[in-house]
């Protein structure tokens, strides 16, 4: 995947809808940018490209939100508050990767460690106004 410029919230939904046609169980995304980089809102496309259900939100608070109605099951976790790999490991981070459902985990940068190899990385930058750059990036 180049690099993609969207011009509005809408735009980054719909790439994500694009990207969850490719999708298959197991595959794990990692999503990391600055606050206000579109992260949800490409999450919000894939979940409705996967055919969930349901209002998707940031799991800022509750970490993780469970999608289970669609083509796959969608688990999908923000990283924003935690402060240690152990902190995502009682959240059952290890348990999820076995499930066979799509993982996406925002801020994801903060421990890049407890990805498995194959993990599939994307960087969003916010441009001016609702201008937005989402890359797909290469990371060992």
């Amino acid at each position: 995947m180049a690099t993609i410029t969207s011009h509005s919230p809408a735009e980054t939904f719909a790439q994500g809808r694009a990207l969850a046609a490719s999708l298959r169980a197991g595959d794990i995304l990692a999503l990391d940018g600055d606050l206000g980089a579109g992260k949800t809102h490409f999450v919000k496309g894939i979940a409705a490209g996967l055919g969930c259900e349901g209002d998707v939100t940031s799991p800022t608070f509750t970490l993780v939100h469970e999608y289970t109605a669609g083509r796959l099951p969608l688990f999908h976790f923000d990283f924003y508050r935690l402060e240690s790999a152990d902190e995502v490991l009682r959240i059952g981070l290890d348990d999820y990767l076995g499930v066979g459902g799509v993982i996406v985990i925002e801020w994801a940068g903060k421990f890049p460690a407890l990805l498995p190899a194959g993990t599939r990385w994307f960087h969003l930058r916010a441009g001016d106004g609702d201008t937005r750059e989402i890359e797909e990036v290469q990371r060992a």
